[in-house]
């Protein structure tokens, strides 16, 4: 089944906003491929990696970020859009004013690996308009569909429109997204973990004691191995995810600037979070669902944790119980109970 015959079932559904949905998630499609073909060129397109500017944020834009923002843009304008809102730009930009629906998105996700041949991905989320700008602050919950195109090996599209997540990977024989998975179904349980352990002296101490518990193993409180898969790109983490299972954590921090996290809530951690419950897992924000915040602003921060349910679950209990975990417990701590 192409995306094209996927997208038709879908619009026969009784959803009221089914056609407009279908049509601008196939516009998306087609500026995948389009950025597809372009980061295929690696430095035979130029020099991607080459920084314009720094944003008001703090955070860098490349030139692969500029010419993805300027592809997403050109391909919605045709579509029921009518607003977006990107990270590339400050504010909020109207496209077609009387359309039905909104779309909030990173159009290049992990900006910082294009030059080392990682995978990369455009995250969007569509909602339905009307309030003007407010319809990009909507909770997570409102979402009527949501999706991750990632350019690696193979250039694949992580879908849902609220029913299952699909998985299509894109044929470049045909030009074509196929289906190759019907529905994605995270395990509840796992045992891989993502988190950039360089960040560790500067982590609460519930998410200390939750990743040092982990590297115990077998010998610790959580009586198994477990092994780490650190791509330090989140659409590949969110991909293995979704195809094996695992546990993936980007926590808020005491450095300057990370207190609530680094990752996007409306246009990164809403969409991965739609797709990771609709394919059985969590998300969280290491204590709240993540699809229950109230947004305050387009690029407000929060910390992101999602996968195996189980597992995020666990993570939330060492969050809120400081007694969680081994080595500051009082049964099993070095000063315990039972050892002086």
């Amino acid at each position: 089944m192409t995306l094209g015959q996927y997208l038709g079932a879908y619009e026969m559904s009784e959803t009221p906003l089914a056609k407009a949905v279908a049509a601008t998630i196939g516009a998306l499609a087609d500026a995948g491929q389009q950025l597809a073909s372009l980061i295929a060129l690696g430095p035979l397109a130029g020099a991607m990696a080459a920084k314009r500017h720094d944003d008001r944020f703090g955070d860098s834009q490349k030139e692969l970020d500029f010419r993805a923002h300027a592809i997403v843009i050109d391909h919605l304008a045709a579509a029921p859009v009518a607003l977006v809102g990107s990270e590339e730009a400050d504010e909020a930009e109207l496209l077609n004013a009387d359309a039905p629906l909104v779309v909030a998105i990173d159009p290049l996700d992990g900006s910082s690996n294009i030059d080392t041949n990682a995978s990369v991905g455009t995250i969007f989320s569509i909602y339905p308009a009307g309030g003007g700008t407010a319809a990009l602050l909507q909770r997570g919950t409102q979402q009527l569909a949501a999706g991750v195109i990632i350019y690696g090996p193979q250039t694949g599209l992580m879908l849902t429109v609220g029913d299952g997540t699909a998985l299509f990977t894109l044929d470049p024989r045909t030009g074509q997204f196929s289906l190759t998975q019907a529905r994605a179904a995270i395990p509840p349980r796992c045992r891989e973990y993502a988190v950039n352990s360089s960040n560790a002296r500067h982590w609460d101490d519930g998410i200390r004691r939750y990743v040092a518990d982990l590297v115990k193993g077998a010998e610790g409180p959580r009586g198994t191995d477990f092994n780490t898969r650190w791509v330090a790109s989140m659409v590949a983490d969110a991909f293995r995810i979704l195809v094996r299972g695992g546990v993936y954590l980007y926590p808020g921090d005491a450095r300057p600037g990370y207190h609530e996290g680094r990752l996007r809530l409306i246009y990164e951690a809403n969409p991965i979070a739609f797709l990771i419950e609709q394919a059985g897992g969590g998300a969280t924000d290491g204590v709240r669902r993540i699809l229950e915040i109230e947004p305050t602003s387009l690029h407000q921060r929060t910390p992101l944790v999602f996968g195996s349910a189980e597992e995020v679950l666990h993570l939330g209990h060492y969050q809120t119980n400081a007694y969680a975990g081994g080595e500051e417990s009082p049964l099993f701590g070095t000063r315990s109970l039972f050892r002086a």
